[in-house]
């Protein structure tokens, strides 16, 4: 396939992604999906400052990993690029990243109260999701990653995983696949309300470490990512993907 064809496929999918992220509740008006340049590792694609529903192929942007825009064109950019770009930096398997602040998350980021996976759908969140608190090292701000060194300290608090949770923000969540971060960012979201459900009737039983490790890596091939990608695509509106 030539590099051109491999551009072009990735776009398509990066806007089937805002628009199935904002479908499935994980993105409203705010928040970003992007995805690494499928060849030159150095470079990434997201939407200019625009709501994922809306997110068509004339609104993306290239951008190096310091954030900084190839082809701006005028176009307004998101403020919280530097999310992105730093985790791209520090994480070169990572091919897909998304930044949302969907509600059922917010509780436990400010409570401290960690969340795990309770099922099987949700093990590829991995063991134990982390908590970044911007306070810690920055003192008071707006809590957005609009520089270098936030980005920087928020990627590294994401370590080798594949989520965190933002103290009052929101999350991040990376996948090796645009696909893979999809299906992580909307079952991170679905474990997260089925734990505050499970809480009223009991203490929770989660699953284990091996349970997380066989249920992820089964979750993981592509019978599962091409069954989950083409439903939550023709919800959005992508027939016959």
């Amino acid at each position: 396939m030539s590099t051109e064809k491999s551009v072009e496929l990735a776009l398509r999918d990066l806007v089937i992604a805002n628009r199935i992220l904002a479908r499935e509740g994980v993105l409203d008006a705010f928040g970003h999906v992007s995805i690494r340049h499928p060849t030159e590792a150095g470079r990434y694609f997201m939407a200019r400052s625009r709501a994922p529903e809306l997110v068509s192929r004339e609104d993306l942007i290239e951008f190096n990993l310091d954030s900084s825009p190839i082809n701006q064109n005028g176009r307004a950019m998101y403020a919280e690029r530097q999310i992105h770009g730093c985790i791209y930096q520090l994480r070169p398997e990572v091919m897909a990243v998304c930044h949302n602040h969907a509600h059922s998350l917010v509780p436990f980021g400010v409570t401290g109260s960690l969340i795990k996976p309770i099922f099987h759908m949700a093990s590829v969140i991995g063991e134990e999701v982390p908590i970044w608190d911007i306070r810690e090292e920055f003192g008071d701000t707006n809590l957005l990653v609009t520089d270098a060194p936030k980005g920087l300290a928020l990627a590294r608090s994401l370590g080798a995983r594949r989520a965190a949770l933002m103290r009052g923000h929101g999350s991040v969540v990376v996948g090796q696949t645009l696909r893979q971060a999809v299906f992580t960012a909307i079952y991170l979201q679905q474990n997260a309300e089925l734990i505050l459900r499970a809480r009223e009737l009991g203490p929770i039983t989660y699953l284990s470490p091996g349970e997380v490790k066989a249920a992820s890596d089964l979750l993981f091939q592509p019978l599962s990512q091409d069954r989950s990608w083409e439903y939550w695509a023709t919800r959005a509106g992508f027939s016959g993907i």
